[in-house]
């Protein structure tokens, strides 16, 4: 009864961590129970219960665990109709006949063999039977359904992961239940024979599928390999046919008919590749190399092995095959060593450093030791690794005792030889760290004794600095090792230091910018790490030096190399006590002198041993504050962006520090006051240290808000806004009791409140962002407004903002709206947009709802303002350039959009026709101004010249355009006189409707001259905020997935037209900028096409790209597509289509496509085709943007497409008219 209560609690929690508590009270609980309780309904229900909730729950619930680790230690007396229960329950599930359900009875499989006594040794033994022939069927079925979705990513990815599980089951299956089915194995008619003959064919099936991931492939391969060793009898004679298998002579006459008929593609003379390494792989993985157990054909067989992985090797281009066939060669160099211990004299003379597969393995990894792909140079360093130990075990005991490196003349040979090789070569690095391990840096040091200098040299090459630091540290380490065993006293540490130490200060001192630079970051901690008391040694040296060589403005000195050496040690632990560091090993006078350097990392170092420590709650003395402040007087203004970002966060480790300090200090006062013992953290009391620390922060912060004063650089307002957002940050405002020694909005008064606001005026976007983040970082309280009217008028300057001709205008409007919506700080006249909602703001998250509202009724009032101005653009586009360019407005609404989560809307309802009104509204501007920037001159577009024929060329272009104007600037050529300079009224007189069209009466009745240029700019970023907000929709927009959804504010149809806007823009647009603007919305869109559950959308980009191909195939004069500068946006349309193909996939459509442009690139009758030119640029700008990926297939691919437009270069520069493509 306890029991069940139990169960029925534990079911009816929705807490997972509960539930885990009351699972594991049901074992005490039947350990209580009487021996005749196995006899009870009632706790045979609940173990039926217990084996239903184990098998319903997922694979990664830890639930399940949990469960399983308790019913291990069921009562011995229960554990009968415990099997019977889950025998049952699995039965059950292995019958279903739901292929998308197998996949979980297959979890279920597997969770029963992993630390599931009840499960592995149980119930899967007696239902082993029923096992294989679900796994027979299941991976059958799926198998089938993967090849009826051919071309849907999304599905057949998710059904080839369930064949490699289901694959991986059945290995782990025959692995954990060898034993019991030998028993079934002995008569080829019992059933556990007949399925395991029927999974051994379909993994030699899918061992042979190219089709298929070459994971499962891989899989396959072990399966295989394991079925064999299972089923095939005798033993003995299993080594010899793998052997057959993988020379490609299997002998049909000797072997039984179930293997022939199982594995019958094996057999033959035309394996693939692919398919003999993996049995290679198999083979190496599934058979036992121990102790020589298979005898000689064992051993025969492992040089056949390796015999067919060289030839491989010489034959496989495929990048990921590659990668197998290295870790393969690595895995049979382990197996060779475990054989080795034990073989015969014949294999080790096969074997040893002279032997011809030694060489060839040698020759492996020197040819691929710097191959891009880094697991696979890591592989070649075990191989080389391998091949030393491989070495050892072949000597005789004789050349084993025989002393010194001489002796051995292989491994002479071999060091020699890669110490000649020059430095540059990555792969030398790794080979003499495996050198050093084996033989010791004596014998290196004997052949070469500059060699750490020689190392150290090459450091200047970021791409060689990783490897060389790993050879330096094992280099020091073990000469360390070496020095301290052989020596009797502490003089060996001078001859360690002579060695190691005085190579790096000279590099430190005299080296360049990138030596030191990557010396300090890559070799100085590992140096420091293995022997902290060099230190002393460093900064003796060092200090000497820094009174004669102080360093200059390109140079650090000894004085940077020291402050260099102390920021590493106390950033790695090595400076016990700061203090005592300042009195002991450099003064304050050295410390100043290094904060106002000339050499800008000079002072970065300094800064950062004042600011960087390995505790974070090390208290940070009064000397350290005074020297930060010291440090701020003169180095806010600085030029370089990187040494900005590098103050900032340095500081802003500081002010970790200070915080959490604080909070010990804090603790420690309380602890004082309580009468417990002293802490040794401070020597001072610790309410001094947290008045310093205030004094210190609020100083600092008048320092930081007196530099924003107007007309302060941009450098010094970027730090400056910087750091005081780091302290908003690091200082929060505290809640409940936790206590904080400083907020920043205690200093924040009026004047600096408005200093922070004038910040928004700033033409730089970066200073108007670090202003509204800190801004909204600061409580409410301090930014509340008290006056209406200056609300009104903050409202307004935003809105008269929002449409100024000036472009950085519209990014102060942006900013100051989100702030006004955030902030809750709207005029109240603004709430006539969204009347209905005033009273909905009442309950629930009342923040959320507020930021929502304001949101949707300043998009509205934009909308409204955006309506009317397009409606007059409609009628003159001059007028809109002049007055109010449209793309302030979009900017706004984009802005607002972004800041808001579009995945959690409370106002849905009122959301959905503002949304349509957006797309309505975006379509209708676009019409308006993509004339201007599908014409055939966009950046040059001035209906004015000085001659005739000028103006006829122009003509042309105007009749492109044809705009909507009421006046007639754009319809005809205007004729300029020939003159230095023009007067206006003259021009009146030549052409009398000039003077109405080309002025605009602003409010200040000042006459405003619009200039080509100015309708220009209004067209593209006009253009370019379209493309913005649409990409922004498609991103932030929840989709509805049928037309009744509650949730969605996207529907099918409004993704279509937005998709066909894209295609219209991308493939008619002439202007650059404004193409790849439209590209980065249009990949947003195929991106979510590509993950849509809705196939018809899915589709769409595959539809879209043959559709494009067919236009540029068929090359008709009257299509609309831009043939003309560069292909305009048409690469840019395929390039985003085919780069939302998902990358895991086998990329069908690239490589259809990739051959569809090959065969149109090919010579043509037409010598004035631009077809084969369009077709370039497609490759060029999709090798650019790297959507052909690594694969040599597809690189082949473009090395076809490069020799077909080879042809149509008869140019003496080809080359260099090549270069860029």
């Amino acid at each position: 009864k306890n029991l069940a209560s139990l169960l029925l609690h534990c079911v009816q929690l929705t807490d997972g961590v509960s539930q885990i508590r009351y699972v594991k009270q049901i074992v005490p609980l039947l350990e209580k129970a009487d021996k005749n309780g196995a006899c009870d309904p009632a706790i045979r229900s609940c173990l039926d219960i217990l084996a239903g909730i184990y098998l319903s729950l997922s694979v990664k619930n830890p639930l399940k665990k949990v469960l399983a680790s308790s019913l291990n230690g069921l009562p011995e007396c229960f554990l009968t109709e415990a099997i019977q229960s889950f025998t049952s329950r699995l039965q059950e599930e292995l019958n279903t006949t739901d292929l998308y359900a197998y996949r979980k009875v297959t979890d279920n499989i597997a969770s029963c063999m992993e630390n599931f006594d009840l499960g592995s040794a149980l119930s899967l033994c007696i239902l082993f039977v029923s096992v294989l022939r679900f796994l027979q069927k299941s991976l059958i079925e799926i198998s089938e359904e993967n090849r009826k979705f051919a071309g849907n990513h999304i599905v057949q990815t998710q059904l080839m992961n369930d064949l490699l599980v289901g694959t991986r089951v059945s290995v782990m299956l025959v692995q954990k239940i060898q034993d019991f089915q030998r028993i079934h194995l002995k008569t080829s008619s019992s059933p556990t024979w007949q399925s395991m003959c029927g999974l051994l064919s379909i993994f030699t099936k899918f061992l042979s599928d190219d089709d298929l991931l070459q994971t499962i492939q891989s899989t396959s391969g072990l399966a295989v390999i394991l079925f064999i060793k299972a089923m095939f009898h005798p033993p003995e004679k299993i080594p010899d046919l793998i052997s057959s298998l993988l020379l490609r002579s299997v002998d049909c006459t000797s072997i039984p008919d179930w293997f022939l008929n199982c594995c019958r593609s094996l057999c033959g003379t035309d394996v693939s590749q692919s398919t003999l390494l993996f049995l290679c792989q198999g083979t190496l993985t599934m058979l036992d190399w121990q102790n020589g157990n298979m005898g000689l054909s064992g051993e025969a067989l492992l040089l056949n092995i390796v015999h067919v992985l060289f030839t491989l090797s010489s034959q496989i281009k495929e990048s990921t095959l590659e990668l197998f066939l290295s870790r393969i060669l690595a895995s049979w160099t382990n197996s060779a060593i475990h054989v080795l211990e034990s073989s015969s004299p014949s294999l080790k003379d096969n074997l040893n450093g002279n032997s011809s597969i030694v060489r060839r393995l040698l020759e492996y990894v020197y040819t691929h030791w710097e191959h891009p792909l880094d697991a696979l140079r890591h592989q070649t360093k075990i191989i080389f690794r391998n091949i030393l130990q491989m070495h050892r075990l072949t000597k005789g005991k004789s050349d084993s005792e025989a002393p010194g490196l001489a002796a051995d003349r292989f491994i002479c040979d071999l060091a020699e030889s890669l110490l000649r090789l020059e430095w540059h070569v990555k792969g030398k690095y790794a080979c003499l760290g495996c050198l050093v391990d084996y033989i010791g840096i004596g014998h290196i040091l004997a052949l070469a004794k500059t060699i750490p200098s020689q190392i150290l040299e090459v450091m200047g090459d970021q791409s060689l600095v990783p490897y060389a630091s790993d050879l330096l540290e094992t280099m020091f380490r073990n000469h360390k090792s070496h020095l301290k065993s052989q020596a009797v006293d502490s003089t060996w540490i001078d001859e360690w230091h002579e060695t190691w130490v005085s190579p790096l200060l000279f590099i430190l001192c005299e080296g360049n910018l990138d030596q030191k630079s990557y010396v300090i970051d890559y070799y100085l901690p590992k140096l420091l790490n293995c022997s902290p008391e060099s230190l002393s040694y460093m900064v003796k040296i060092l200090q000497t030096s820094a009174d004669a060589k102080t360093g200059s403005y390109n140079s650090r000195g000894a004085l940077g190399a020291l402050m260099a050496c102390l920021r590493t040690a106390r950033a790695h632990g090595h400076l016990q006590s700061a203090t005592d560091a300042w009195r002991n090993l450099v003064s304050s006078a050295r410390i100043k002198q290094g904060l106002i350097h000339q050499h800008c990392q000079v002072r970065i170092d300094t800064l950062g041993l004042l600011c960087e420590s390995n505790r974070s709650t090390e208290v940070v003395s009064m000397e350290e504050m005074q020297w930060i402040q010291f440090f701020i007087t003169y180095n806010l203004n600085n030029q370089s962006p990187g040494v900005r970002q590098q103050i900032c966060s340095l500081l802003k480790k500081l002010f970790c520090r200070i915080q959490e300090s604080s909070q010990v200090l804090y603790k420690l006062e309380q602890s004082r006051a309580k009468h417990e013992p002293e802490n040794e953290l401070t020597k001072q009391h610790p309410s001094v240290s947290l008045q310093q620390y205030k004094n210190f922060m609020s100083s600092l912060c008048s320092r930081l808000f007196e530099a924003l004063f107007p007309g302060s650089s941009y450098p010094t307002r970027f730090s400056a806004l910087t750091i005081l957002g780091a302290i908003a940050e690091v200082f929060p405002i505290p809640e409940g009791q936790v206590q904080t020694v400083y907020q920043l909005s205690h200093d924040i008064d009026v004047g600096r409140f408005q200093t922070l606001m004038e910040c928004f005026t700033s033409t730089f976007e970066e200073v108007k962002i670090l202003a509204f983040d800190l801004l909204m970082k600061l409580p409410k309280t301090v930014v509340q407004f008290q006056d209406s009217e200056k609300l009104r008028g903050l409202f307004e300057a935003a809105l008269e903002l929002s449409s100024s001709t000036k472009p950085y205008d519209c990014v102060t409007a942006s900013y100051l709206l989100n702030f006004l919506i955030w902030q809750d700080a709207l005029p109240s006249s603004l709430s006539a947009y969204l009347k209905t909602q005033q009273a909905a703001c009442g309950d629930g998250d009342k923040s959320a709802i507020v930021v929502e509202r304001n949101t949707l009724m300043v998009i509205q009032c934009l909308l409204g303002n955006l309506e009317e101005e397009v409606a007059q653009a409609e009628n003159s586009l001059l007028q809109a350039a002049a007055s109010f360019p449209l793309y302030g407005r979009v900017h706004c609404i984009t802005g607002a959009l972004q800041r808001l989560s579009l995945n959690n809307l409370r106002l849905v309802s009122e959301w959905r026709p503002v949304v349509e009104k957006l797309l309505l509204m975006s379509y209708r501007l676009s019409a308006v101004v993509s004339p201007v920037i599908q014409s055939s001159s966009p950046e040059g577009l001035i209906p004015m010249d000085t001659d005739s024929e000028s103006a006829s060329r122009l003509q042309t272009i105007l009749s492109e355009i044809q705009p909507r104007d009421t006046n007639d600037y754009f319809t005809q050529a205007k004729i300029l006189k020939t003159r230095d300079s023009f007067d206006l009224e003259d021009l009146n007189a030549s052409v009398p409707n000039i003077g109405a069209s080309a002025e605009m009466k602003g409010k200040e009745r000042k006459t405003c001259d619009v200039t080509a240029q100015m309708v220009l700019v209004c067209c593209w970023r006009s253009m370019k905020e379209v493309a913005l907000l649409l990409g922004t929709l498609c991103q932030l927009l929840p989709m509805q997935s049928v037309p009744e959804s509650s949730n969605g504010l996207l529907t099918v149809e409004q993704v279509k037209e937005i998709g066909d806007y894209f295609k219209q823009h991308l493939l008619q647009s002439r202007h650059r900028g404004a193409f790849e603007l439209a590209y980065t919305g249009f990949v947003k869109l195929t991106e979510i096409l590509n993950r849509c559950p809705n196939v018809s959308l899915q589709k769409l980009p595959e539809q879209w790209l043959w559709n494009v191909l067919e236009e540029v195939k068929c090359s008709d004069p009257s299509s609309k597509l831009c043939a003309t500068r560069r292909s305009a946006g048409i690469p840019f349309y395929i390039q985003a289509l085919l780069a939302s193909e998902p990358k895991k996939g086998k990329m069908d459509l690239l490589k259809i496509t990739m051959k569809e442009l090959i065969t149109l690139a090919g010579p043509t009758d037409d010598s004035k085709s631009t077809v084969p030119q369009v077709i370039m640029e497609i490759f060029k700008s999709c090798h650019d943007f790297r959507v052909l990926g690594s694969s040599p297939a597809l690189g082949s691919l473009l090395g076809r497409g490069l020799l077909c437009h080879l042809p149509l270069h008869p140019h003496p520069r080809l080359l260099l008219c090549l270069s860029n493509k």
